[in-house]
């Protein structure tokens, strides 16, 4: 069905796609080129700012050269009215032959529907190339599309003996600069950074997005703080003012403190508690609500344990760095009572592993990960849970 020119045009809208990561939230960030007689005639990306979808802007860029040519887009062509019309439309209406789809859109607007589309019009649709590329750049936009709630990944950087830390002071990193940009390469395909309060008093960091690509969404930075203990001075506040700060406590923090922290600008949101410290899942829900697609975990330890006592990361990534720190002071990656038996403990399947610098890298997923690339899935499977609110099914 594709031959090597296939390829090589789906791997230029997989390279367009990949350039939105930071600027498509809350939409997929999507590609599209559009080739004819074996040359691209016109090519886009989506930009949650310019409306249009990537399949618009390539259609634009090609003007009357779109008839009798094929276009090659990373997800299915949306079918309904959202803030812009169907991308089915045009391309029935500039005559395009054939069109080349990565992968179905998971959004239950579509789901198939601009395919049939299509297809009824006389469009030849094929589907299924480069599937799993396709499927990482839109990660984060699926679970929340299908959930309403927020894909979660975890991230550690730690010593081959599991440490993040000596216990000791100084000596704030383990892994690399390399890693550290790696680091924020996450970051940028994430809306939302949240770690404990512990990490907060200890390292009093800014926690936002410092990579060189563009980023249009703020990060929002999010702090588990059931007494509501930040100091209302802490660094967060002095850097990106615009960039939402949210900080969950329990109900009987102080009134008093919050109020400071208000006027530093934090907005302090009270859940209740649950067995494993503030309730996690009402975290989640939260920030589904405010349209979170990915949410990066970044600790510490107390914080990994608890969202892996409750099942609620998708994914891992694992910065080891070639160092032994030893020493029973020093701090664990996992902190926290143990799991039980080996058989009680969470398993995890290794998706990819890399070298940066001198330090490896592991992206792992959970066995319960309701990621759409999963290595726990079989192809058949998707990952169930309820569908979000209708305002997020209109985007697409």
């Amino acid at each position: 069905m594709f031959d090597a020119a296939d390829r090589k045009f789906m791997k230029m809208a997989l390279t367009l796609a990949e350039k939105g990561a930071g600027l498509a939230s809350p939409n997929p960030s999507v590609g599209c080129i559009v080739v004819r007689d074996g040359k691209v005639v016109g090519r886009g990306m989506h930009e949650y700012s310019f409306l249009d979808h990537a399949e618009v802007r390539a259609l634009r860029k090609a003007s009357g050269l779109s008839r009798d040519a094929t276009a090659y887009v990373t997800l299915e062509p949306c079918s309904h009215h959202g803030r812009t019309p169907p991308c089915v439309d045009l391309l029935i209406q500039t005559g395009v032959r054939r069109v080349v789809v990565a992968r179905i859109d998971p959004n239950p607007r579509v789901a198939g529907r601009g395919i049939e589309r299509l297809r009824s019009s006389g469009i030849r649709v094929d589907l299924g190339l480069m599937e799993e590329e396709a499927g990482k750049i839109i990660e984060p936009f699926a679970c929340h599309i299908t959930t309403g709630l927020p894909l979660v990944m975890s991230k550690v950087g730690m010593s081959l003996d599991g440490k993040i830390g000596t216990g000791q002071p100084g000596g704030r990193w383990i892994t690399s600069p390399e890693s550290r940009e790696f680091g924020q390469g996450l970051r940028l395909g994430s809306d939302a950074l949240l770690v404990g309060i512990n990490t907060v008093l200890t390292d009093d960091p800014e926690l936002t997005y410092r990579g060189r690509a563009p980023k249009a969404r703020s990060l929002i930075r999010v702090i588990l703080d059931s007494r509501l203990r930040t100091p209302a001075t802490a660094r967060l506040f002095q850097t990106e003012s615009h960039a939402p700060v949210l900080i969950f406590c329990g109900r009987s923090a102080s009134e008093a403190h919050q109020k400071e922290l208000e006027r530093s600008g934090a907005e302090v949101i009270r859940i209740e508690h649950s067995e494993n410290g503030l309730n996690l899942s009402a975290v989640l829900k939260e920030l589904g609500a405010r349209d979170v697609l990915g949410l990066l975990v970044e600790g510490g330890g107390r914080i990994h344990r608890s969202f892996l006592s409750c099942n609620l990361v998708d994914k891992f990534y694992f910065i080891i760095a070639p160092m032994v720190l030893g020493g029973t002071d020093a701090i664990l990656a996992v902190e926290g009572p143990g799991f039980g038996t080996v058989k009680d403990s969470p398993k995890f399947k290794v998706r990819s592993f890399f070298s940066i610098g001198p330090d490896v890298i592991l992206e792992t997923y959970p066995s319960w990960s309701r990621s759409i690339i999963s290595p726990w899935l079989s192809p058949e499977t998707f990952p169930s849970g309820g569908r979000c609110s209708s305002p997020a099914l209109k985007r697409r």
